[in-house]
């Protein structure tokens, strides 16, 4: 119903900025949650970065003050940008979009998945 596709990945160095994209198709809904997880080989998936359909946003620890999650106007377009990389970034990135009920910290509350998109940072 909802398709979602993950783009802007690739190599960087320490210290350097990437900006994801994620384009949504099909049928969506203005009030559904969309959010950034990343995983690590041999990781768990883990929260990145929410935005909500009021515009409010919600980090991990670990990314607070270097990334920052934004949508285009017309909210079927949500974004990335990571500055400040750090090898420990290093993961398959992916984006969800749903309509979680009791956090949005926990990737088992999303509907949807893009398939992912590689960052790798180098030291």
């Amino acid at each position: 119903q909802v398709q979602l596709v993950e783009s802007g990945g690739g190599l960087v160095q320490a210290g350097g900025s990437l900006r994801l994209s994620c384009a949504a198709s099909g049928r969506t809904f203005s009030r559904y949650i969309m959010a950034w997880f990343r995983q690590a080989p041999g990781k768990e998936r883990d929260f990145v970065a929410a935005i909500t359909w009021s515009g409010g946003t919600v980090y991990t620890d670990s990314v607070q003050g270097r990334f920052t999650i934004s949508e285009d106007n017309g909210k079927n377009t949500v974004y990335l940008q990571m500055n400040s990389l750090k090898p420990e970034d290093t993961a398959v990135y992916y984006c969800a979009t749903g309509s979680p009920k009791t956090t949005l910290l926990k990737g088992n509350e999303y509907d949807y998945w893009g398939q992912g998109t590689q960052v790798t940072v180098s030291s």
